[in-house]
């Protein structure tokens, strides 16, 4: 149980209220891992198989690289807070999600969180090939346009479809017809469907109030088709929640309309019971400062005559054990064909092809004699008998401007099974065949805070506990609000303002002195 800080405002001839909350961080919950080694030498696998994980995640590089043919920040003092579950662990769940309630009446969906596309878009009523069923135990939903009373089509001659058409995130065959979009994907996957605007209802932390519902017109996908992986039930949810920094995005419109400022951070938790916290406004914690943010390159990749923006970092080198591996640094170099993206809709990690085996094997030649190396199906997999931190080295990402990002063996390694008391650990990162790309997934953004500065085209981040409760600032400067993680069930903790003792000792003076003069 960790106290939080108790913060209370005087106000001269005003009532005092003190406000105090207690947390508990969330338990961490394990696994097991059955199964013994074949004599064929397989790895037997504890969950989802990486080849599976691997097709899975091609498919998303797929709609992030391929597809159809903002406004200032405003002075806004309000904190947004959606609830964050599921999981990084590719063996439980494999993504994380959140829930939006859209329409009037209002209705809830479940939606991945996507910082590697824009749109919010959701399956809508009717939809060909949607899935009815998820391995999630979620419940899936259609959105219905004629059953909410404050939904509209946006047209072709809509000024917000035309901004969107100009990114590349819409499709329009005359001014007068509705205004389309259609996402493709590598493996031949699909979502299409149309614009509407509707109401979206959220949770919103202001000053020193409690968590309060508010509410914003915004305009997101209505997805009456989908094909390929998209159709299958093992993980689908009602959607995917894109924070992309282009206009169309969920957290560009709320910050043109001066409701949020545009900014947004998460923290994902990386145990097995997952969840974690998501915002949009900032994380502010000891740790992240300016040294560790880095410009933003809004890399537009042309493929198909579509262009894509990406969240892009300078990489420069990567070390192993502090011993820089000898790749040659303009393998990372940013352009339309190369950069390194940061994808939470990925859920492991891929190294552009030329970085990767010089990568694999300096983790390699780094291990003691006790860890037994071996390949299976093409993946560098290792069995030892010691802890993971024991017996894997350290690894740091190196970033323009003197930033680093340094990595535990658990945001490069999986654990995919076991033999007697040995633990069989595999090389989650991949090698991206083909491409120049370097795309850091879930296995490496899980346990630290990401805040992504929009409006200064920034990026930073810190190693941290996602079950502990973080410190929120809005654009309005000194203004706090201390967050816990949302639970399971979307219920959101109060918020207070923070203080030091030395104000709430003046406090109590100041009570004493009222009772003496009421006497």
């Amino acid at each position: 149980m960790n106290p939080l800080q108790v913060i209370v405002p005087l106000v001269a001839t005003a009532v005092i209220v003190a406000h105090l909350a207690v947390f508990s961080a969330a338990a961490m919950a394990g696994g097991s891992f059955p199964a013994k080694l074949t004599l064929e030498r397989a790895v037997p696998v504890r969950g989802v198989g990486l080849e599976h994980l691997k097709a899975r995640d091609r498919a998303r590089h797929g709609r992030m690289l391929v597809g159809s043919s903002s406004s200032s920040t405003a002075n806004v003092s309000r904190v947004v807070e959606f609830p964050v579950e599921g999981s990084w662990n590719p063996l439980t769940v494999g993504l994380y999600y959140t829930r939006v309630t859209l329409g009037n009446p209002p209705k809830e969906f479940y939606v991945q969180i996507d910082t590697g596309s824009d749109i919010l878009w959701v399956t809508c009523n009717p939809c060909n090939g949607c899935p009815t069923s998820s391995g999630l135990n979620i419940t899936l939903e259609l959105f219905n346009p004629d059953n909410s009373s404050t939904a509209s089509q946006i047209s072709c001659s809509d000024e917000r479809c035309k901004s969107a058409i100009q990114s590349g995130e819409a499709v329009c065959s005359n001014s007068s017809s509705m205004c389309s979009y259609s996402l493709q994907y590598g493996d031949g996957s699909s979502t299409s469907g149309y614009y509407v605007s509707d109401t979206l209802y959220f949770n919103t932390t202001t000053g020193i109030e409690q968590t309060a519902n508010s509410s914003a017109t915004v305009f997101f996908g209505c997805s009456n088709s989908v094909s390929g992986d998209l159709t299958k039930s093992d993980r689908a949810v009602d959607g995917i929640f894109g924070f992309g920094p282009q206009d169309v995005s969920v957290i560009s419109q709320l910050s043109s309309l001066g409701v949020t400022p545009k900014v947004f951070s998460h923290c994902l938790k990386g145990s097995d019971s997952g969840g974690g916290i998501l915002v949009l406004g900032e994380i502010v914690e000891p740790g992240i400062s300016m040294l560790s943010y880095l410009q933003i390159l809004f890399v537009t990749v042309a493929t198909a005559n579509f262009l894509r923006v990406h969240y892009n970092l300078n990489l420069e080198s990567i070390a192993v054990n502090g011993q820089t591996v000898p790749i040659n640094s303009s393998v990372f170099t940013t352009s339309s064909t190369q950069g390194t993206i940061v994808d939470s809709g990925t859920t492991l990690a891929y190294l552009a092809e030329e970085a990767y085996d010089p990568f694999v094997n300096a983790i390699v030649a780094s291990l003691s004699s006790s860890v037994q190396s071996l390949v299976t199906k093409g993946n560098q997999c290792f069995v030892t008998s010691s802890s993971v931190n024991e017996s894997f080295p350290s690894v740091t990402l190196n970033f323009m401007g003197n930033a680093s990002m340094p990595l535990k063996p658990e945001d490069y390694l999986l654990q995919q099974g076991s033999v007697d008391n040995d633990i069989i650990w595999c090389i989650g990162w991949q090698k991206n065949q083909g491409q120049g790309f370097t795309i850091l997934g879930d296995i490496v953004l899980k346990d630290k805070i990401f805040v992504y500065d929009l409006a200064n085209q920034q990026i930073g981040w810190v190693n941290y506990d996602c079950s502990l409760a973080v410190n929120v600032t809005t654009s309005v400067k000194n203004t706090y609000a201390n967050r816990n993680q949302m639970d399971a069930s979307g219920s959101s903790p109060a918020a207070f303002w923070k203080r030091q003792p030395a104000d709430i000792a003046v406090f109590v003076v100041y009570i004493f002195i009222l009772a003496i003069l009421h006497r």
